[in-house]
């Protein structure tokens, strides 16, 4: 049977109100700028994670909270692709394949990644994009399920591409798409469903969602759990190995800072790896690669997800970027990315005029990203006019406001600066 393209649902923009009891009585009770600005000096001075900033190449006087899309430069990446280019390309060549280490770098990336994502070593492949990923990934869970299973469970809310790559893994596998909101996911699983694919955290809101309780829900229903980590990877605990994930994928250019277009990964829990068919079985997935041989015999491990040669100019840029995560604990990370969304919706409340703005990332830690989304009127002119401004935002229609918290190298007076700056505008 085929599908046709799932029509995703819009994620409904609701959120915690700007108006709290602090903002209901006279204006004295708001905090001063003075106030909030002494008390961002207090929190970056006691900062544990801010001399991370050191690792990174950031312009003069611009606030960047856009690292939900495109991760900052990390300092060592332009000496490194200067000798990628320079020397292990122009003067080693084709030996730089094994000399400078140019084949073994999807794996050994990937064992840089793994920690990241709550993996042990050898279960991450890097290469290709994060859509050929997860294609890799939605049709390998369904050859790993249940043939009688008929339903593909899809999150409504989904990054397009997602929903476009599962309805053409669907038309492949005989599966049927089903959109659903991933918290009514768990109840959507039935005998039937072979497989669930889930967004960590929502794209447009920040929205957190529960990733062992949805794992552990699919695990019970006998369903393949594939889960995309784009906006949670390096910015707050994954644990695939604790919650017994299946595959997950996830782009490196956001918080994991790899570069724009740089490689995206695959996670092959162990146990499935040796029953993973790929739908892509390229020569470098090959268990014997250069036997040339007409018939495909997959490597061992995660390996037998690569496809093609790998991109080694953006790769090893990618390695390289990764020595900014050099004995950064994730949990201090996730600590810090919470303390600065909620000193940064602090600050809006204080600054911005009552009825201007409603945040639609939920309050709860529990389900909130790093990330605040904002709705207001006219938002594409307003993140026009903060930019202008040197504070380095996003906007998504029809009207949010997007502000992502890298905490390797945002600090609290630049969220402070970011929502005075807001205030200015609506002011």
């Amino acid at each position: 049977m085929s599908e046709p393209t799932p029509t995703m649902a819009q994620p409904s923009l609701t959120g915690p109100s700007l108006t709290g009891p602090s903002l209901t009585g006279p204006s004295a009770t708001r905090p001063s700028p003075g106030e909030l600005a002494r008390r961002a000096e207090a929190l970056d001075a006691a900062d544990e994670l801010g001399k991370l900033r050191e690792r990174f190449t950031l312009p003069e006087g611009v606030v960047y909270l856009d690292g939900n899309s495109l991760g900052a430069l990390p300092a060592g990446v332009a000496a490194t692709t200067a000798d990628v280019v320079g020397r292990q390309w122009g003067e080693l060549l084709i030996r730089s394949w094994d000399e400078s280490g140019w084949w073994t770098a999807p794996e050994r990336i990937g064992d840089k990644i793994a920690p990241l994502i709550g993996a042990a070593p050898g279960q991450v492949a890097v290469g290709d994009s994060t859509s050929v990923n997860l294609f890799k990934a939605l049709v390998g869970a369904a050859r790993l399920a249940d043939p009688s299973r008929t339903r593909l469970l899809v999150d409504a809310s989904t990054f397009p591409t997602d929903g476009y790559i599962a309805a053409s893994a669907a038309r492949m596998t005989g599966l049927t798409v089903e959109p659903v909101d991933p918290s009514q996911a768990a109840a959507a699983m039935g005998a039937d469903t072979a497989v669930v694919l889930l967004n960590h955290v929502d794209y447009r809101t920040g929205r957190l969602h529960d990733l062992p309780a949805l794992t552990a829900a699919a695990r019970a229903a006998g369903a393949v759990m594939v889960w995309d980590l784009c906006h949670s990877a390096g910015a707050l605990p994954v644990g695939l190995d604790e919650n017994a994930v299946d595959l997950a994928v996830g782009c490196t250019y956001k918080y994991l800072n790899g570069g724009p277009g740089s490689p995206a990964y695959l996670y092959i829990a162990e146990r499935h790896q040796t029953a993973f068919d790929s739908p892509l079985p390229g020569w470098n997935g090959h268990a014997d690669p250069f036997a040339m041989t007409a018939q495909y015999v997959p490597a061992t491990g995660a390996a037998r997800a690569r496809v093609g040669t790998p991109d080694i100019l953006s790769m090893l840029a990618l390695e390289s970027s990764l020595d900014a995560w050099d004995g950064v604990s994730i949990e201090a990370v996730r600590a810090k990315s919470l303390a600065l969304t909620d000193f940064f919706l602090e600050c809006v409340a204080a600054y911005v005029p009552a009825g201007n703005v409603e945040s639609v990332t939920p309050d709860e830690h529990a389900r909130r990203g790093s990330q605040v989304s904002l709705r207001t009127a006219n938002a594409r002119e307003v993140m026009a006019e903060l930019v202008a401004r040197g504070v380095i935002g996003d906007f998504r229609a029809p009207d949010v406001l997007r502000f992502g918290f890298t905490p390797l190298y945002v600090g609290f007076a630049d969220v402070e600066r970011a929502a005075r700056t807001l205030g200015h505008i609506f002011g």
